[in-house]
């Protein structure tokens, strides 16, 4: 019985490495945001020039099958470790039984696209404004995760100002000065370019490891392959671009401004990559106007490892108070 057994285990192993699990657990996750009642679609957005010199730009966003007025708007903005639907699949189940959510991939994730050459954190914010306007949605509140978080605060601060509600921001390191930047880069001893856009199983297994608290135990090279062909391998040289710029410039705008909006600032208590002191940080320079709220047991993608705890308070911030009779 051992025997057989592991000699199943052996032609499963091999099975798996001939199918592609990626795109299966992509096609699920997929499933999960129909379900949901959110459809994908693609905006397009040309630059202010005109004729066959314009810049380009697709946004794909997934958006609610049926917007309803009785519902807050939320736009969910994924961070530079992947796509939309990776990052956000375990907040639409709960989170779009309360918001209108609008999940747009990010330029040069997933199925967005641009012909510019602009690899700005205030052009992702443009981009990003410019399709909800396209979608008719006038006021909404942003949610950014890391680099999202960046780009929530641009469209927050100035591309946006007039749209944008309220915001929260995960694990965000808006604002570090370009000398604690130098210091995590330094710390990691090796080119971050290789860790944030993995080549190698054992890159994007540095990255998991970076990322949670509790990263998973079993992560075959096989399966990490399939992940990083499916997911890293399309539009890596202008990711390590957009990388380069944010290094190099941050949010794009000095000084940072103060957020004229609400703000929640959520953080894991083991994050790795901004230090929960980055949060503090932050909450004293948007003063009265935000709160810090910190996740305990969780990293830098406390999206992911925390879900119920992320879900209730973004719900109990953004939504109103009940009504009281």
């Amino acid at each position: 019985m051992v025997a057989a057994g592991l000699t199943f285990s052996a032609r499963l192993l091999r099975l798996l490495r001939r199918v592609s699990i990626a795109y299966f657990h992509d096609l699920l996750v997929s499933l999960c945001f129909i379900y949901n009642h959110l459809i994908p679609r693609t905006t397009h957005l040309f630059s202010s020039s005109t004729g066959p010199t314009a810049d380009l730009t697709s946004i794909h966003i997934w958006t609610p099958l049926l917007h309803r007025r009785s519902k807050p708007s939320v736009v969910l903005i994924h961070g530079f470790g992947g796509d939309a639907k990776w990052q956000w699949r375990t907040q639409v189940g709960t989170l779009s039984r309360s918001f209108n959510l609008y999940i747009p991939d990010l330029i040069f994730f997933g199925n967005s696209r641009s012909d510019s050459t602009n690899r700005s954190v205030h052009f992702q914010a443009e981009c990003i404004a410019q399709a909800m306007k396209q979608l008719g949605v006038k006021r909404y509140n942003v949610v950014g995760i890391s680099y999202g978080g960046f780009v929530a605060y641009r469209m927050g601060s100035d591309v946006a100002t007039e749209e944008v509600e309220k915001v929260v921001l995960l694990t965000s390191g808006v604002g570090v000065s370009e000398e604690r930047i130098r210091e995590l880069v330094q710390r990691e001893g090796r080119d971050v370019r290789d860790i944030l856009c993995p080549k190698n199983p054992e890159d994007l297994r540095l990255l998991v490891r970076r990322s949670m608290y509790r990263p998973p135990v079993w992560m075959p090279d096989f399966y990490l392959r399939d992940f990083i062909k499916a997911k890293y391998m399309d539009h890596r040289k202008e990711r390590i671009e957009l990388l380069e710029e944010l290094l190099k410039n941050g949010a794009g705008v000095s000084p940072l401004p103060v957020l004229s909006q609400e703000t929640l600032l959520l953080w894991g208590d083991h994050d790795q990559v901004f230090p929960v002191d980055f949060g503090h940080d932050l909450h004293r320079h948007l003063g009265k106007n935000s709160s810090l709220e910190i996740i305990k047991d969780a990293g830098h993608a406390l999206q992911l490892e925390q879900p119920c705890q992320v879900n209730c308070r973004i719900q109990h911030f953004l939504l109103p108070p009940p009504h009281i009779k």
